[in-house]
């Protein structure tokens, strides 16, 4: 008899918003099943239920028959569940056996930890891998893929392992480090192991893949095998919705000016040279998937990371932005997708937060900073965009998180920029607070600056801009006018690239 793992009426709830619904559907031992489905689809958030990080709002799960409820991913580990996560799980100061064995070190008869028993145990797994490391390396010196081959190791040698989950393990690893990775996950699979594979890419999935779940508004689509069905009909089976109502009201922009913005080959570590323009009054979208390098190379234009190579020109004269306070004073910014940790100062008032950018325009020629004037930028941020707070002096983060973004908002166009960058700005928050962002979308566009809209959410991306530029490994893969856009075909840039 095969493993089973069963998936039983799965559904997740967070506040405003419903990340699984009703999610039901098995795995089995001896098999690579991957996870496939458009960024929020779900697929992360199932493993997290399933790994005790999160705990499901109902449903349950039943391994070979058996039902599974963990608290925490020691209790899932317990029972043989592993997930690999795309941010390491490792101490680096440890060495590859250490870490191998975290909290299992073996210990001879007075309880004292035998280190030459746990390398000569971790060198055993590391020949079964075929990998050119040693037990007594230190994890830090070690590339980023034999880093993730150490905490597979670690779930290897587990002796109670059933079931390894892979979430988008592919993303910063070289063509011979996935060659590497993909024959350990085969040699699982051949082991009966259930394995789950979650990724983007669909080239990957058709090497490594037996079988493919696929997800959407995080729900349960279908499982197909891979063979079966082409990657376009997988792609048609993620999408189908309509844009609804929400976007055929807006009062766009009509007249798209001169070129605004010019990128020119720019590239960095984390980002391929990439090329466009922006135009005056033009909402620029930027598609892609979780990697595809929208934000990196936003970063870069800005000087939050270093410019290998490339030239930026606005409005036609080359700018050089070694710090993103530079970019603001040149007229670009950047709404940051992670408005706690980028965005928000979270012990600051609104007011605070929308004058934070203002300090020199608010101070006088001895650096004193006038009241009045902070309290009028204020006044007038909070007008403009209908922020919800009793008083300018709330604290921010007793607010919504539509109205935490509204302030971020606020904030920079507060200081006359001539291009603002909207990285994820909708993510998190409610229907009706996307809707006004919507409209203050194409608001920004008719006074003239220049818009360009990062997005995973498709109706979202094709209902606001003017055109659409698809980034896919870091690369720009094709760019879609308005009139031309669908969802399949910015699936299919996004995820098989330019035909």
């Amino acid at each position: 008899m095969r493993s089973v793992l069963e998936f039983k009426h799965i559904s997740k709830y967070f506040p405003g918003v419903k990340a699984l619904d009703d999610v039901s559907f098995q795995a089995f031992g001896g098999e690579v099943l991957a996870f496939l489905g458009e960024n929020g689809a779900g697929k992360s958030t199932l493993l997290k239920t399933l790994n005790g990080d999160y705990q499901p709002t109902s449903g349950e799960y039943l391994l070979d028959g058996e039902q599974k409820h963990f608290r925490s991913p020691h209790e899932a580990i317990q029972e043989g569940i592993s997930i690999i996560y795309q941010e390491r799980q490792i101490l680096l100061e440890l060495s590859v056996a250490e870490n191998i064995y975290l909290g299992r070190m073996p210990a001879n008869s007075l309880g004292v930890i035998d280190t030459r028993k746990a390398n000569h145990m971790a060198q055993e797994i590391i020949n079964d891998f075929g990998l050119p490391i040693r037990p007594t390396t230190k994890v830090k010196d070690l590339s980023i893929a034999y880093q993730q081959m150490v905490e597979i190791m670690k779930a290897y040698s587990r002796e109670n392992l059933r079931v390894i989950c892979f979430d988008e393990p592919t993303a910063s690893l070289s063509d011979a480090e996935i060659d590497s990775l993909f024959a350990i996950i085969k040699k699982l699979r051949d082991e009966g192991k259930i394995v789950i594979y979650v990724s983007h890419r669909m080239a990957e999935i058709r090497r490594i893949a037996d079988k493919v779940a696929i997800f959407k508004d995080g729900r349960y689509v279908a499982t197909v095998k891979t063979g079966e069905v082409t990657d376009e009909e997988l792609v048609r089976m993620m999408v189908g919705r309509d844009l609804g109502d929400i976007f055929s009201g807006l009062d766009r922009n009509k007249k798209i000016g001169d070129v605004l913005l010019e990128v020119k080959n720019v590239s960095s570590d984390l980002v391929r040279p990439v090329s466009f323009e922006l135009h005056r009054g033009e909402i620029l979208g930027f598609s892609g998937l979780v990697g595809a390098g929208r934000t990196e190379v936003m970063r870069a234009i800005i000087g939050a990371d270093k410019m290998k190579g490339g030239e930026v020109l606005l409005e036609g004269k080359p700018i050089h932005s070694r710090s993103p306070y530079e970019a603001m004073k040149n007229g670009i910014v950047l709404v940051p997708e992670d408005r706690k940790l980028q965005g928000i100062l979270s012990n600051l008032s609104v007011s605070g937060n929308i004058n934070i950018s203002m300090l020199d325009k608010n101070a006088n020629a001895l650096g004193v900073i006038s009241s009045k004037k902070e309290d009028e930028v204020a006044a007038h941020g909070i007008e403009e965009f209908r922020i919800k707070t009793p008083s300018p002096e709330k604290k921010i983060v007793e607010l919504s998180g539509g109205n935490q973004q509204k302030c971020i908002v606020a904030r920079w166009i507060a200081t006359e920029p001539k291009v603002l960058i909207l990285d994820e700005p909708t993510k998190g928050i409610d229907v009706g607070a996307k809707a006004e962002f919507y409209a203050m979308i194409c608001e920004f566009a008719k006074r003239g600056l220049g818009v360009i809209l990062i997005s995973s959410e498709l109706p979202e991306i094709i209902g606001l801009s003017d055109r659409i530029i698809v980034m896919r490994d870091r690369a720009v893969a094709g760019e879609v006018m308005r009139e031309d856009a669908t969802e399949d075909k910015l699936l299919s840039l996004g995820m098989i690239g330019e035909e």
